[in-house]
């Protein structure tokens, strides 16, 4: 049998311990012609060729001892309910290896089932604890480097261990991961039922209206569990305070008027619903590491930025990410906050230089006067000198900066995690743009809308009054760089679907569309939404 077609089989049932013990392969197991095959298998496999020469070829699966029954007993339990965290079970191919077990009568038949499990070990722990897909395979804009664990580490680890404790280690272990498994069970039972009812359409409603379409929309939220079963005909101020909550949850400014973007996401299919959670479990295993005690958490669908100590939120602000166009969203990736800047110069980047501002520069030199050009030698360029119609993309000459002030684009403080995207947080004075619900507007920074508040708690771990010590720098209006004396984990995530530990599943738009390549990528490796009546 070929390695190839060793690789796409799977583990039986819990019948295979019986199934061996009817051939009569107790202890001799691991006989030289056993040794010799498992050996022969594994040759062209590194990983597993490692692990088995440190065990001298003795079998891992295959035996009639304790230890052996109940690894083979732990595992078969683990794949079977793969489809709980949303990985496809016939990925590990168990009809082809119950026929392999069901044929079994010589060692090297055994010896092909234990590599097969062994191949199918691997496979499984890796897309269980690191994820099923490569992040930087589906698009360029996810830089997550995801924590691979070596697989001779897994193999060795798992045979000094307790088979059932390993195996429910391997998961991300935050408790939100848990949270959304609940809520796919959830809403697996919501498709089943078709529970939610129609569409609603997308004529707007408010406080006051009644109506048919008015019932449709109650109806719904309480299907949805926002509001308590009745009999009212009319939007009055339980309906209304129903849309509010349904809003918070949603993303929406919470006016607890229904109009385009509120049902827009009411209408939404619940197997929507049901795949956001599915790419979101995906996520968490892509970033399935400690994210730090005390770390900043960007969810760029949700535009938000968090302060998290110790699982708990303890400072929230509104966010601007980058526009949805090529250059501008904002990339996702981990890295290490290590300072803040106050009163900011702007080095404009020089994409933003050459294909924004020269082409204003050519019509009138004299033009953005709250930019100041310099040459190579540092030197302030006197526009009124230069024809800017000489210069393009290529072959412009100057860099491009904007000193420090109030309606500097970075506005008065930002805060640095060099990075090769050249992505930061910072203030901005364009204040307006927070009081929209899609909030992409940027050249792919993360704008803050509360940037004072935002460093005054970072600053808490190192100042005794943060908010004096930062006002006092702020008041020179000198540009001044403060280190963080502990630098601290930024993660710019993009998340969907999140679950809070005090309220209501929470989903959000997919703005750069990146979830539904993910969802058609798992969906290419067999994953598909599951029903369950009850």
């Amino acid at each position: 049998m070929t390695l190839p077609t060793l690789r796409k089989q799977l583990l039986v049932s819990f019948c295979l311990a019986l199934l061996i013990l009817s051939i009569g392969i107790p202890s001799n197991a691991q006989s030289f012609a056993f040794k010799q095959t498992v050996a022969e298998l594994v040759a062209s496999n590194k990983k597993l060729t490692k692990f088995y020469e440190s065990t001298g070829y003795a079998p891992l699966w295959i035996g009639t001892s304790n230890l052996h029954r109940s690894r083979r007993s732990a595992f078969f339990k683990a794949i079977s309910a793969a489809d709980t965290h949303g990985l496809p079970v016939q990925r590990y191919n168990p009809k082809i290896l119950k026929k392999q077990a069901q044929t079994a009568r010589t060692q090297h038949d055994l010896a092909a089932i234990e590599v097969s499990m062994s191949q199918t070990f691997l496979t499984y722990a890796a897309d269980i604890q690191t994820g099923l897909l490569i992040p930087k395979k589906i698009s360029k804009d996810i830089q997550r480097k995801v924590p691979y664990r070596d697989h001779f580490s897994y193999l060795k680890n798992f045979a000094n261990s307790n088979p059932n404790a390993f195996l429910k280690a391997l998961p991300p272990t935050h408790p939100e991961y848990a949270r959304l498994q609940r809520e796919k069970l959830k809403f697996e039972r919501i498709v089943a039922r078709n529970s939610w009812g129609t569409s609603l359409g997308s004529a707007q409603l408010e406080p006051g209206d009644t109506g048919k379409q008015v019932i449709k929309l109650r109806n719904r939220l309480i299907a949805m569990g926002y509001l308590k079963r009745n009999l009212r005909r009319k939007y009055d101020s339980k309906l209304q305070a129903a849309v509010t909550s349904f809003q918070k949850d949603h993303g929406l400014n919470s006016d607890g008027v229904a109009g385009p973007a509120t049902l827009s996401e009411l209408n939404t299919p619940a197997k929507r619903r049901l795949q956001s959670i599915i790419v979101a479990m995906e996520r968490m295993r892509w970033s399935n590491k400690d994210l730090g005690d005390r770390h900043i958490l960007v969810n760029l669908t949700d535009f938000t930025a968090k302060i998290i100590q110790n699982n708990e939120v303890t400072f929230r602000t509104r966010s601007v990410v980058g526009a949805n166009m090529e250059s501008r969203r904002t990339p996702e990736f981990s890295d290490i906050m290590e300072l803040m800047v106050i009163n900011p110069t702007w080095h404009v980047p020089r994409s933003i230089a050459v294909t924004e501002y020269l082409p204003v520069l050519q019509e009138d030199p004299l033009a953005l006067d709250h930019l100041i050009l310099y040459d190579d030698f540092g030197l302030q360029v006197n526009r009124a000198m230069h024809d800017f119609n000489m210069f393009d993309e290529q072959t412009f000459p100057f860099d491009v900066k904007q000193l420090p002030s109030r309606g500097n684009a970075l506005g008065l403080v930002k805060f640095l995690f060099p990075n090769p995207h050249n992505i930061y947080l910072h203030d901005t004075p364009e204040k307006s743009l927070f009081s929209k619900d899609r909030r992409t507007f940027s050249h792919g920074c993360v704008r803050l809308q509360q940037p004072f508040e935002f460093a005054y708690n970072l600053l808490k771990a190192q100042e005794q009054w943060p908010e004096e010590f930062f006002n006092a720098q702020l008041t020179t209006g000198m540009e001044i760089s403060v280190n963080l004396k502990e630098p601290v984990p930024v993660h710019l995530i993009y998340r969907t679907a999140t679950v809070p530990t005090d309220g209501r599943i929470n989903f959000r738009s997919d703005i750069y569309g990146r979830d539904q390549l993910i969802w058609q990528a798992l969906s290419s490796q067999g994953v598909a939404l599951q029903t369950v009546r009850g």
